[in-house]
């Protein structure tokens, strides 16, 4: 049985190549993914050496900083930058939208900015051409142009009558004409794979995470499923199918609605399920939630001023000036923590609405091989919605231990007397500034991707097993005829 399947496999790699409109296909498909990976390259090395050139700027100007008050500082700020991952060259995920910096001061929560898309003109919108691109759009037409007449062919010429009688089964069949094309498609993609592991490698500057290799290693793997999936769906509508151009027709048609138009549908019912508010909304009720809760800048606002009063009264003192410590740097850091369980609060919030929003595209990649992949896809090369939230997160705590450190300066180092008119303004030394770690991004470890990324690695191998199931058992539907 298996040299039979490995006969049909080879003589329908060979009638691929031997077909000279295949064989120019196949080239330019090549060539584009060529062209994908050279422009994924240079993408990341201009944005990721642009983006750790002004990380150190910051780093250096924070360093440099002269003596200063400590809540003079913490307003100040910091501006935290997001770093690219190294496999992020092969798919470009939402990199171009989301914002790649973020500024951080205290109490204020700011929104991640300077993404590529907001320097860029319209044509952005028309999408980028990426690796993961070529190969999750592109590839599945060039199986289906190889594939499409793979059996409608042979029922067409009258040669399948005789391949049934030849101890050549439906099942073999199936088996052969969908390996060989697998074959084709292999002999662009293992290239494609050694390439990718050597740039992969060279970003890294060679120096090879046992995470990032599980990374590639998965990225690998569901490629590969989604290519077979894809010549077997492609194998069995030829096979269903009397005529191959009605076959060529329904194969169309799947690529328009599947990879076309479901994916902007599934985007919009999850939009409308879960509207979002807008930026003057959130922006409104975060406002709204900070005035109720009081101003820890206004000396005669009633929370804080009922903090002054027990404080007097714990200390036995009748004024502030008398406190063994800085007042002022204890209201702001009561201040920071109030408004930042707020900000975070409502960003948790909004996080959930588009996580609710994106779940339906999760649900969706069941019935769409096309939808997990480019999800699963994303996650691998940390270019996904997931990735971002924690860089925000990530972002939010370096940000509120910033402020509290440099409340935790005042407290312990300002005078609660102030100096007079003529007196030198209240600082402590720029050494302290040295004491505050620089703002560095951790990706999540491939475990917490692959828990996140459940629906996906579930849809992959739900439709794996679809299909080889589909080629094993269906021969019975099938007319020869």
């Amino acid at each position: 049985m298996t040299s039979i399947i490995l006969t049909i496999a080879k003589q329908t790699y060979k009638a691929t190549y031997s077909n000279k409109a295949a064989l120019a296909l196949t080239f330019l498909l090549g060539l584009s993914l060529v062209l994908a990976t050279y422009v994924g390259w240079q993408n990341f090395k201009s944005q990721n050496d642009q983006r750790i050139h002004y990380k150190q700027m910051v780093r250096d100007q924070w360093l440099a900083k002269p003596d200063k008050h400590p809540h003079r500082m913490a307003h100040y700020g910091y501006l935290a930058f997001r770093e690219k991952h190294e496999l992020s060259f092969f798919d470009f995920g939402i990199e171009s939208f989301a914002g790649v910096s973020v500024f951080l001061e205290a109490h204020k929560q700011n929104t991640v900015n300077f993404s590529e898309a907001g320097f860029s003109n319209g044509m952005l919108r028309f999408g980028e051409i990426s690796v993961a691109m070529v190969l999750q759009l592109l590839v599945p037409l060039l199986i289906f142009f190889l594939g499409y007449n793979s059996i409608s062919a042979e029922r067409e010429s009258g040669t399948l009558k005789i391949l049934l009688c030849q101890n050549v089964s439906w099942r073999k069949l199936l088996w052969g004409k969908t390996l060989g094309i697998i074959g084709v498609c292999l002999s662009i993609f293992i290239p494609l794979i050694l390439l990718t592991i050597f740039l992969w490698a060279s970003l890294s500057d060679w120096n090879i995470s046992t995470d990032s290799s599980l990374r590639l290693a998965i990225l690998i793997a569901g490629y590969s499923v989604y290519f077979f999936v894809i010549s077997a769906i492609t194998v069995l509508v030829s096979a269903f199918q009397l005529s191959s151009k009605s076959a060529l027709t329904t194969l169309l048609a799947c690529w328009i609605f599947f990879m076309v138009i479901m994916p902007r549908i599934t985007q919009a019912i999850g939009s409308r399920i879960y509207p979002a508010p807008s930026k003057i909304e959130f922006a409104d009720s975060i406002a709204a939630d900070i005035s109720r809760q009081g101003d820890s800048h206004d000396p005669n606002d009633a929370h804080y001023a009922a903090i002054k009063d027990s404080l007097l009264k714990v200390h036995g003192v009748d004024d502030v000036k008398k406190l063994p410590f800085n007042y002022g740097g204890y209201i702001m850091a009561e201040g920071e923590k109030i408004t930042s369980d707020i900000y975070s609060k409502h960003q948790k919030d909004l996080n959930k609405i588009f996580e609710k929003q994106n779940s339906i595209t999760g649900f969706m990649g069941l019935l769409n091989p096309y939808l997990s992949l480019k999800q699963l896809s994303m996650a691998l090369t940390a270019s996904d919605f997931n990735t971002f939230i924690d860089f925000q997160n990530q972002a939010e705590a370096y940000r509120y231990q910033l402020a509290q450190k440099m409340n935790k300066l005042q407290i312990d180092k300002i005078s609660n007397i102030s100096p007079g008119e003529n007196g030198k303004p209240l600082s402590i030394s720029r050494s302290n500034w040295a004491e505050q770690p620089d703002f560095n991004y951790h990706f999540h470890t491939v475990g917490n991707m692959t828990t996140e990324q459940f629906f996906p690695l579930a849809s992959l191998s739900l439709w794996l097993l679809i299909t080889v199931g589909l080629l094993q058992y269906i021969s019975k539907w099938i007319k020869t005829i």
